[in-house]
């Protein structure tokens, strides 16, 4: 367990550095791993909360947070994210969905990973409505697999030119702790045995620490398009590992 420890701390800094938790990549790591099947989504959504946590504090502290470009979407995910996590899923579909996941989910921050840097200063208002339907879908697919959503938030709200790069990427964050609380709200309504998730306590501490250094290196010094390139061709590796456990 020692090197499932490091892969997650790592993966905790490199998705912290650009504002996410790393649930997507968690799970896989948990399937590979072969952690039983039952408690790998509150694991790895607990993981989400404990990263996005200091990052959240941090952009909020550096004065990123805009509540406008924040509420539409989690009005729309809140309810879904609970229904998502609640809902029953077998291992064989549950593994094709993280593999589709962490696949699209991987070339759309590798297409939009120069956006991080981006001081363009022309931004679209996007409806309200669209917004919340925008919600919705993540929402539930971020309840369903157990991740925060954010991953996929970040690089739509980019090719939306929606706002400034640091406001989407503390969107990114607060849109991954708010859903991943209520996805594990959703889980623990389904045979849950808290003794078990106890017992990888050092995921957690793994996590934790990684997530401040990776939020340090967002913030003091690496450029964030640097940090998202590489956490795009990290998820992209751990998809492509995925499928050929899966398909080959």
């Amino acid at each position: 367990m020692i090197i499932l420890s490091i892969l997650f701390f790592v993966t905790a800094i490199l998705y912290s550095s650009v504002g996410f938790g790393g649930g997507s990549t968690y799970l896989a790591l948990l399937l590979i791993w072969e952690i039983p099947y039952y408690i790998f989504p509150v694991i790895a959504l607990v993981c989400n909360i404990f990263v996005v946590s200091g990052n959240s504090f941090n952009y909020i502290k550096a004065g990123y947070f805009n509540s406008k470009l924040l509420y539409p979407y989690l009005i729309g995910s809140i309810p879904f994210a609970f229904i998502g996590g609640s809902l029953p899923i077998e291992k064989n579909i549950f593994e094709i969905l993280l593999f589709i996941v962490l696949l699209f989910a991987g070339l759309m921050l590798l297409f939009n990973f120069k956006s991080y840097d981006n001081e363009d200063k022309t931004y679209k208002n996007i409806p309200y409505f669209f917004s919340i339907l925008i919600g919705c879908f993540l929402g539930f697919v971020s309840g369903v697999v157990g991740i925060g959503g954010g991953i996929f938030l970040s690089p739509i709200l980019f090719l939306l030119k929606a706002g400034k790069a640091n406001h989407i990427v503390t969107t990114a964050s607060l849109f991954i702790l708010i859903n991943s609380i209520f996805g594990v709200a959703g889980q623990l309504t389904k045979s849950v045995v808290f003794s078990d998730i106890s017992n990888y306590w050092y995921l957690f501490l793994a996590v934790i620490i990684g997530g401040q250094i990776g939020n340090f290196l967002n913030l003091k010094i690496f450029p964030a398009r640097i940090l998202a390139l590489v956490t795009s061709l990290l998820v992209i590796f751990v998809a492509l590992r995925m499928g050929v456990k899966l398909f080959i």
